[in-house]
């Protein structure tokens, strides 16, 4: 679409959740000036306090996903429905949005979740596309950025880290994020690519430490990072796996939680002991890390792409860098399918599920969302 246009565009998008993701989603979008943004949430006090906060871009609404013909008349009129819910309310969701007609985006991390959402899609009909934020979501679009640059492919590694730049406590960690989403990373488990196919792995296992930028870290298997990857890659890559960055130390206290003392059985719980425990911060810094090993013209080749992105502004509001990661990396993909950026291998209009590692680097980078993550020194040897 051709950016004369553009300006004389406006969009009008649900957002369900109006927690601590789905308030730098309303900033992103509310800065462009081109959406509209309904703020829905279950609390219909937090909706209308998001939404007080930008005034002419948010409306409150109270959701009730059970009572389905008050959801549906929310979502008429929308282009999109964003959900920044709980998991497990995603399937519902997107069989609104399906019965609507309008396209949906998500950010659960959740494998079955995935599963269930996308037989949910149907030719023709509007596009699903879960699975989005940072990881999973742009650390997919910057694997097989890299990945289609080879000949041939032998191993990808994805590791990303949420960090406070302060650590204070033991467990040398912040919530930035889902705490039910945090333990879910840390319980279910895995997907990863040996020897070609699609296997299970335990998280918290393969654990391994780094340097990075004179900093030391530790990684290991966490679940739902890789997106929908291992189904894209499989029998392309002979190994390929995502891991959590953490400060040295933090995996061990996480096993004694989670199997030690048993607490992956009691989620619920160990969410309580987190929330009631652990401070939130706006202080930290994303590191995001892929290197993909293979052959181009018969020679074995390593590229890599590393990037640290920090908590800023957008518009008046500081944000943490988990935030604006996220935030961006669902809007981008929204803008892009909405101004049809987003299509077809036959250059037909998108619909049914799209994968975010379907997007392109350089237009998400390029995007006005995905600026957000753009590095130069990143790109640098690996933009094409």
């Amino acid at each position: 679409m051709d950016s004369f246009f553009l300006e004389d565009l406006m969009f009008n998008v649900a957002l369900f959740g109006a927690g601590k993701i789905g308030e730098a989603i309303v900033a992103l979008l509310g800065k462009s000036g081109r959406y509209k943004v309904r703020v829905c949430d279950i609390d219909p006090a937090r909706a209308e306090r998001l939404a007080k906060s930008f005034p002419n871009v948010a409306t409150p609404h109270a959701l009730e996903l059970k009572n389905e013909a008050a959801t549906l008349k929310i979502l008429a009129g929308c282009n999109a429905v964003i959900s920044a819910l709980p998991y497990y309310c995603n399937p519902q969701v997107a069989e609104l949005a399906v019965k609507s007609g309008v396209h949906y985006l998500d950010l659960t991390e959740d494998v079955e979740v995935t599963r269930q959402v996308t037989r949910l899609a149907k030719k023709g009909g509007p596009c699903l596309i879960p699975q989005c934020g940072l990881a999973p979501g742009f650390i997919s679009v910057a694997a097989m950025h890299l990945a289609r640059s080879f000949n041939s492919i032998d191993t990808v590694k994805m590791r990303v880290g949420a960090l406070p730049i302060y650590p204070s406590n033991r467990l040398k960690y912040n919530l930035t994020w889902s705490t039910e989403g945090l333990i879910n990373e840390y319980g279910n488990m895995c997907e990863v690519i040996d020897d070609g196919k699609k296997q299970q792995a335990f998280a918290l296992e393969g654990y391994e430490r780094f340097s990075l930028d004179g900093n030391e870290y530790e990684a290991f298997n966490t679940s739902g990072g890789l997106g929908s990857l291992c189904e894209t890659l499989e029998g392309k890559v002979r190994k390929l796996d995502y891991k959590s960055v953490r400060y040295p130390g933090h995996r061990e206290l996480i096993a004694l939680l989670m199997t030690d003392l048993r607490f992956n059985e009691d989620r619920s719980t160990l969410k309580d002991v987190f929330e009631r425990s652990i401070p939130t911060t706006h202080q930290d810094k994303c590191l995001i890390f892929v290197e993909v090993v293979g052959t181009v013209e018969r020679r074995l080749v390593q590229r890599t792409y590393a990037s640290t992105v920090y908590n800023c502004k957008v518009g008046e509001t500081h944000f943490g860098a988990i935030q604006v990661t996220t935030a961006s990396g669902i809007c981008t993909p929204l803008d892009l399918l909405l101004t049809g950026k987003v299509k077809a291998s036959d250059g037909a209009p998108a619909s049914g599920v799209i994968k975010c590692e379907d997007i392109s680097l350089m237009e998400f980078l390029g995007n006005e969302f995905g600026n957000y993550y753009r590095d130069e020194k990143a790109l640098s040897g690996i933009s094409h």
